[in-house]
Order: structure tokens, then C-alpha cells, then sequence
């Protein structure tokens, strides 16, 4: 089977570190808050299409360096090329981001999104993207796309955004482009915890860790179902989730797990 060694990757325009099972991605241009160029964006694309073949991660971490997340598409590196491009390449350049998206949503992997400081734009789009997002109460996440003349229907925004926070609320960030403060992102449901900044990347990966350690093909099936089931009816994806649920049952993990309960211990999970 054509498996890969995550451990052995150099990216070459992020940080890349493979520990116990947990790749963490950190974006390392701090004097500019971490912003993305058409060479990061490619990278990161391929990095996530890869990870469905690596068999030694189970969790991904994607944070940024210097207090900030990210603050989007770099203004001399991207947005002033785009003001010259024709529409193909513009065309080429909006299916590249967006086919980001998707590489994290196909991924097997959980992301998990540590958000510090400023999270713009492209880096509002990628904790959007991700499984699950912590944040500390200095970070500020903005969709700011119309306040460059752009339309708030980027990256999947207007799919994906109102199904975490809810229609209203995204429709205010996107028209507005004003920031969403940590407090509202808690309490509107994108956040699934606040901490100290400086607890931050210690709390996402705890839980990277967590879910490392856990029944890896299950969360797999989990993270395939949430996304697979938004397009289906209650009865399909009653049948979805029952035929997950077969397959699941046929691992070793779910054998382990029944034993480890019998025998009154905690169950040992290897992933398949």
C-alpha cells in the first residue's frame, strides 16, 4: 500500500514538525503577521492532499508565529499581481485557494486551528476549514474580503461559515468585514475554548494528542460524515452513518476497546 512519512517532509515556506503522531503547521513570517504567498497557498494545498497517504499522522495543528495567526493573502506578494492577471489566471488562482479547502476537508486527519492575535481573511478561511478552533482573548477573526472590494463568498465562506455560527451572524461578517472578537466567537459556537496566549499551542496540541491516541480510522469516518451529511437528507444519512458504523465495527480498535472493558482497563487504540 503507498503510505508516507510526514516526519521526513521540508516545506519550504511554513514550519513543519511530525511528535506523537501530531503534525503542526506553523506559519513563520511574524513581521508581517504570517501572511500567505501563491507559493504557501500551493504548499499547503499539496501538504494536506498528501496526509491521506501518511501513516504517521493522526491530528494536525495549524498555528502561526509572533502573536498573530495569519493575516491573509500577502498585499505586494498576491493582491497586487492579482490587480494585473487576466481571468484565467485570476480563475487558476481562486480554484487554488479554494482546492485548499478541500484538501483539509478531505484529509483524514482532525485539524485543529490554535488562533492567537490576527486571523484575516485567507487565515479567517483556514480556521473556517479546520475541525476544531481555539483561540486566546486577543484573537480577532475578520472575513474582511469586502473591504478590499471583494465579495465575502470566498474560500467556501458562504457555505460553511453560517453552519457554525449561523446564517445572521455570518451574514454580518461577511457584508461588514468587521472582526469577531474571541469573546463572540465562544459564545456564537467557533471557538470550542478560550486560553492564555501563552497556553495556546500547549492546549491544541493536548488535544491533537488526545485524538492521536484515540480510534483513528473512527475519527476518519466522523470527520467524512459531518462534512458528507450537510448535503443529505435525515433518512440518507441515516444510511451513511449505518454503514460507518459496520465498518467501524469490523476494526481492530472496536475489538480492543470491548476487551479493554471487560477486563475493566483502559483500551489501547492503534488506529485500524
Amino acid at each position: 500500500m503507498y503510505k508516507l512519512k510526514a516526519a521526513d517532509w521540508r516545506p519550504q515556506h511554513f514550519k513543519w514538525q511530525v511528535t506523537d503522531r501530531v503534525a503542526t503547521i506553523t506559519l513563520n513570517r511574524p513581521e508581517r503577521k504570517n501572511p500567505l504567498t501563491f507559493e504557501s497557498y500551493a504548499e499547503l494545498r499539496d501538504t494536506f492532499h498528501r496526509l491521506q497517504y501518511a501513516d504517521d499522522v493522526r491530528a494536525v495543528v495549524f498555528t502561526g508565529e509572533g502573536g498573530n495567526f495569519c493575516s491573509g493573502g500577502d498585499v505586494h506578494d498576491i493582491i497586487g499581481p492579482l490587480v494585473k492577471m487576466d481571468m484565467p489566471g485570476l480563475m487558476n488562482f481562486t480554484r487554488m485557494t479554494g482546492n485548499l479547502v478541500k484538501e483539509m476537508r478531505t484529509c483524514p486527519q482532525p485539524v485543529i486551528a490554535a488562533v492567537d492575535g490576527i486571523c484575516a481573511g485567507a487565515g479567517a478561511i483556514i480556521t473556517m476549514a479546520s475541525d476544531l478552533r481555539y483561540g486566546t482573548p486577543e484573537s480577532k477573526t475578520a472575513f474582511l474580503f469586502v473591504r478590499v472590494g471583494l465579495a465575502g463568498c470566498d474560500m467556501g465562506a458562504c457555505a460553511i461559515l453560517p453552519r457554525i455560527i449561523g446564517q445572521g451572524r455570518a451574514a454580518e461578517l461577511l457584508y461588514t468585514g468587521r472582526s469577531m472578537s474571541a469573546e463572540e466567537g465562544l459564545a456564537w459556537g467557533y471557538y470550542n475554548g478560550i486560553v492564555p496566549s501563552a497556553k495556546l499551542l500547549e492546549r491544541a496540541q493536548e488535544m491533537a494528542r488526545s485524538l492521536a491516541h484515540g480510534p483513528a480510522f473512527a475519527h476518519s469516518m466522523t470527520k467524512k460524515c459531518l462534512h458528507q451529511e450537510w448535503s443529505l437528507s435525515i433518512e440518507q444519512a441515516l444510511e451513511t452513518e449505518a454503514e460507518a458504523q459496520a465498518i467501524c465495527m469490523q476494526t481492530g480498535d472496536f475489538e480492543r476497546a470491548y476487551n479493554a472493558f471487560v477486563n475493566k482497563q483502559k483500551p489501547q487504540f492503534e488506529g485500524n
